[in-house]
């Protein structure tokens, strides 16, 4: 049931999110909808904006970057709080979009 409710929501932050860290980037949101694919983009977005001059993109790289961790332990260590994990990742993901736009 854990594989399942991960995968479930892997998808869902994928669907609300994955178009606009795409577009942060100036690319195209991945047609592999793996979990690992979307982590993998919220890191290109995370280096994209951390290498940018800009303070607000910096800023929101750390929340990418915070992100993109609580995805992986949620990903990897299902036993460790799975929802929490995913909750605080949207959380992350919403104020770096807010923060970047």
């Amino acid at each position: 049931m854990a594989v399942q409710t991960r995968t479930d929501t892997f998808a869902a932050l994928r669907a609300c999110f994955a178009a606009d860290l795409a577009l942060l980037i100036g690319g195209q949101p991945p047609r592999d909808a793996t979990p690992t694919t979307f982590i993998n983009l919220v890191e290109e977005a995370r280096d994209v904006l951390g290498s940018s001059s800009l303070g607000h993109w910096q800023d929101a790289s750390e929340d990418l970057d915070r992100a993109a961790d609580y995805l992986t332990d949620a990903l990897t260590n299902p036993e460790c709080g799975q929802r929490s994990l995913l909750a605080r990742a949207r959380t992350h993901l919403r104020d770096a979009i807010a923060t970047a736009s």
